[in-house]
């Protein structure tokens, strides 16, 4: 008959605790279905939180399958009172054998400034702006199983915002 041992529940407990924190832990972001970028170009990932906090009174909606990420590709460059954007188009398409989906920045001269060549006042200021894609905004699926990848030119940036829709859906009439 084995007998009651004093320190095995207190080794057990410790175990316990210290695997505990390993269960909670983030997974790593695995890359390696994703192509690495071509010279020139930077890989911009992001990876979504799976709990978004809460949000106030007429709060959007809570269901995570009705939200869009908006991806906007820019620079930020001096502009003066000409009409800036960044000629390209951003496309969406499958990493070969996975299926994920990837954005990439296509197109004739994809990625360079156009401009309008308006004759702006003398000594007027050029200020530092964040300039952006031209065209329509890009929306991405919300899903928290797959990171967005997208691949730019390497003077270009990502940035990223979640849409929620505000209002209920109302029916439509059927004429």
């Amino acid at each position: 008959m084995a007998r009651w041992q004093p320190h095995r529940p207190l080794l057990a407990l410790a175990a316990a605790l210290m695997l505990a924190p390993a269960a909670l832990a983030i997974p790593r972001l695995d890359l390696s279905p994703y192509p690495k970028p071509e010279p020139g170009q930077r890989r911009w990932v992001i990876q979504l939180p799976g709990v978004l906090p809460p949000t106030p009174a007429g709060s959007p909606s809570s269901d995570p399958r009705s939200w869009r990420v908006q991806l906007v590709v820019g620079e930020e460059m001096p502009v003066d009172c000409n009409i800036r954007r960044i000629s390209g188009q951003l496309r969406a398409s499958d990493v070969p054998g996975w299926g994920y989906p990837i954005y990439r920045l296509e197109g004739p001269n994809a990625g360079l400034a156009i401009t309008t060549l308006m004759a702006c006042p003398p000594g007027q200021p050029k200020p530092i702006r964040f300039v952006t894609l031209s065209g329509d905004p890009v929306l991405a699926p919300y899903n928290v199983s797959l990171p967005i990848v997208v691949y730019l030119p390497e003077r270009l940036e990502l940035r990223w915002r979640v849409w929620r829709p505000m209002e209920p859906l109302q029916p439509a009439l059927a004429l």
